[in-house]
This record gives structure tokens, C-alpha cells and sequence, in this order.
């Protein structure tokens, strides 16, 4: 069933188009420090090509904020046109007034309200950044933060609370005031004079329920596009799964324009996987496509042998890699489905479900492997060379199915 999209403006970052019907943007940050280009415009670069459709660096003091001009350049250069978002704390008013050559080579400011006029009763140093934006043209995200929550504000509203005749309780309270903070800021935004569709939302927490009571509530009351992303989601198996949890529920209200998943990585462990786990959550859940899909049965002890197993992994690596030619060349490849099937139970019908689909033998069964294309079957793979002939089949679909027509020159 097809999932309706909450209805927003749209906000132009750099050519990225993020609200209204236009896809999910899948984005993601750098972990190096931005002072050291090199290995920034190395991430920047791999994140890119990863599929990240938005990378957001980290802007703290005032070598990262000198750098940020020579990397953007260093990554045109190299031929990657993704837009780069600055990430400012505490003191970007001062960075951006002081650095304008990096004010304008970024795509869009993010700005946390919890800790950018800490202490003040004031919003000077908001406004300064959002006069910034206004100065160079530039989308602002406003992005509240449970961890960095503006704590005059909740204090507010726990002693507004307490006098109620029927109080609710803390965690409903804070879950409000991350609410409200996004939305008064944004009006904030809106009457310093930055256009309504110049404005992006988010509202993190690490929690999931929390995250999804924030932006329920969120998506009820204004219609500027949102951001999504299960702030300090963790490590490994615990960060994915909470991510897609959180982000699950809500993109399938069809809640959600853009979306990151926070993983931490192990250490020197590859930053690009936060980039394939955003995008396999939007595939999964038929939002958009950006690889082909391999299905393959968990295995049992009808499949004592693991070549199944390892055949559908070189099956999904031998894809992944062929991505990046394939997404210039062939139109439509990223739809494609395969399935690699251990034994007879399930193999032939889940095979025919798929584009392509290979049953391979399991225990004390014929040593043979059908093939099915469309549903149909093919032909039967039999002897030592049974990945190499299905890989050939694979291409050869691909090049009949999805080759970019060219126009014929007369």
C-alpha cells in the first residue's frame, strides 16, 4: 500500500529539493575535523558516493571555519557536487560574521537553539545566524536536540506544569518543550525576515517512542519540511535497528522529508555504512530504490552446505560494487530483485517472485540449481561453475532490461 507524504514546502538546498513529493533526501556528517581538509574532502568524497545526498561538517572554531572554503573546492574539484551543510554550537554567530568566504560556500547553516543564546534571555546570537543566511542566501535547519534542550525554556514549562490541576508527567512535559523550541524558533527565523520555505526542521531523541510521540506532534503542527534521525542511536546491531525502528514508524505515516542514521562506528570503522542503512530503510520500505535487492533464505538444516550462503553474499557485493556504473548506464537497475535460495522448500516460488531467482541444491537434494527469469524458468545450473554462469545471466538481463537507450544521431 502506498504511503501518503505529509504535505510541506519545499526547500532548495544547492539543488537539493527536500519537502513536498519530491524523495526522501538520505544524508549524513563527517567525523574528521574539519581543520584537516585532506581527510575531509576524503570522507566528503565517500559519502558521497555512497549515496549521501547531503554532508554536514562540523564548524566549531575558527581553523575548521578557514578550512571550509578550500575543501569545498577540493570536492568540486574532484567532481562531487553534493551540498555541504555547516554544523554550528555555541559560536557560529561568531564564525559566520568572522568567515564570510565560509559562510557562502556552505549550502545550509544547522543551528541548535538550546545552545546558541545559552544563558541569555536574549535571541542575539540566533539572530545573528539567521541574518547570516538571509545575507548569503542560505537554508537553516533548526535542529533541537534532547541532550542540548534550551533549559530556561523546560524549566518554563515543568513550573507551568506543576500548577496545573492535573499535571502530566516530566517525560510528556520534555517531550512538549522539544516541540515548542523547534517551533518558536522557527517563528523566531520567520520575523528576523528568512522565508518560510527556507526552513527545516528536526527534533532528536534516542529514544523511540519518545521520537515518535516528538514528531507526531511535530508533523500535526506546521508544514515545514522535517528531518529525521534517532539522535545517539548507537553501535552495530543496536544503532540499525533502533534507527529503523524510529524511522520506520514514522515514514510510513508518511512523516519525514530527510533522514540520518546516527550510528557510531567502530573504531576506523567505515563511516559509509550510516549512508547504505538510510537508504536500505527507505528501499524496505518501498520509498526509494538506490540498490538491487538480493532476498536469501536464513538457512536451515535442510542447508548444511554454506555455498548458498556465500553465493548470495558475492551475488550482493558483485551488485554494490557494480552500482556506480550501472546507476550512468542503466536506467531502472536499482529496482532489480534477485533471490539466492538454499534448498526447494521455498527456493522455486521465492525465485519467481524475483527478476532473477536461483535455487541451489540443499541437503541430499539433486545437485542442480533452476534458474528463473520473470518468473519463468530458464534454465538448470549444474557442475563448479554455477556463480560464474548465474553472474553471466545476471548481465545479460541487465543489458537487455536496462540499458540506457541513447538518441541516434542522424
Amino acid at each position: 500500500m502506498p504511503v501518503t507524504r505529509r504535505k510541506s514546502v519545499v526547500c532548495d538546498v544547492d539543488g537539493v529539493l527536500v519537502g513536498g513529493h519530491h524523495p526522501i533526501v538520505v544524508q549524513s556528517m563527517t567525523n574528521t575535523d574539519t581543520a584537516d581538509a585532506a581527510s575531509t574532502v576524503q570522507q566528503t568524497i565517500a559519502l558521497a558516493k555512497a549515496g549521501s545526498e547531503l554532508v554536514r561538517v562540523t564548524v566549531n572554531h575558527d581553523k575548521a571555519a578557514q578550512a571550509v572554503p578550500e575543501f569545498v573546492a577540493a570536492v568540486r574539484d574532484a567532481g562531487v557536487t553534493v551540498p555541504i551543510v555547516g554544523d554550528f554550537h555555541y559560536n557560529g554567530h561568531l564564525l559566520l560574521k568572522k568567515y564570510p568566504d565560509c559562510a557562502r560556500a556552505l549550502a545550509k547553516y544547522r543551528i541548535n537553539p538550546g545552545n546558541v543564546d545559552i544563558g541569555k534571555q536574549k535571541e542575539d546570537n540566533f539572530r545573528t545566524m539567521i541574518e547570516c543566511a538571509i545575507e548569503y542566501g542560505k537554508p537553516v535547519r533548526i535542529g533541537v536536540n534532547w541532550g542540548s534542550l534550551d533549559q530556561n525554556l523546560l524549566t518554563r514549562m515543568m513550573d507551568e506544569n506543576a500548577k496545573l490541576a492535573e499535571p502530566k508527567d516530566a517525560p510528556e512535559v520534555m517531550r512538549e518543550a522539544i516541540v515548542v523550541s523547534a517551533l518558536r524558533s522557527a517563528e523566531a527565523a520567520e520575523r528576523f525576515g528568512l522565508p518560510h520555505d527556507r526552513i527545516i526542521l528536526s527534533a532528536k531523541v534516542s529514544n523511540v517512542q519518545d521520537l515518535t510521540a516528538v514528531y507526531e506532534s511535530l508533523a500535526a503542527r506546521c508544514d515545514y519540511p522535517l528531518h529525521l534521525g534517532l539522535t545517539e542511536a548507537g553501535m552495530g546491531t543496536k544503532g540499525v535497528v533502533a534507527s529503523a525502528a524510529a524511522l520506520g514508524i514514522l515514514l510510513q505515516q508518511g512523516i519525514g522529508d530527510t533522514i540520518r542514521v546516527s550510528l557510531t562506528p567502530r573504531p576506523g570503522g567505515d563511516r559509509t555504512e550510516e549512508v547504505r542503512v538510510s537508504q536500505q530503510i527507505l528501499q524496505s520500505l518501498d520509498l526509494r530504490s538506490f540498490t538491487p535487492q538480493v532476498t536469501a533464505c536464513p538457512g536451515c538444516g535442510r542447508t548444511t552446505s554454506t555455498f548458498f550462503q556465500e553465493m548470495a553474499e558475492e551475488i550482493q557485493n558483485y551488485l554494490r560494487d557494480q552500482m556506480p556504473v550501472w546507476r550512468e548506464t542503466h536506467t531502472g537497475v536499482e529496482d532489480l530483485k534477485v533471490a539466492v535460495m538454499g534448498c526447494v522448500v521455498n527456493g522455486p516460488g521465492e525465485s519467481k517472485h524475483a527478476h532473477l531467482g536461483i535455487s541451489l541444491p540443499g541437503t541430499f537434494e539433486e545437485p542442480k540449481a533452476p534458474v528463473y527469469v520473470d518468473g519463468r524458468l530458464l534454465r538448470t545450473l549444474k557442475g563448479d561453475h554455477i556463480v560464474a554462469e548465474f553472474i553471466t545471466i545476471l548481465n545479460e538481463y541487465i543489458e537487455s532490461n536496462y540499458t540506457r537507450q541513447t538518441a541516434s544521431v542522424s
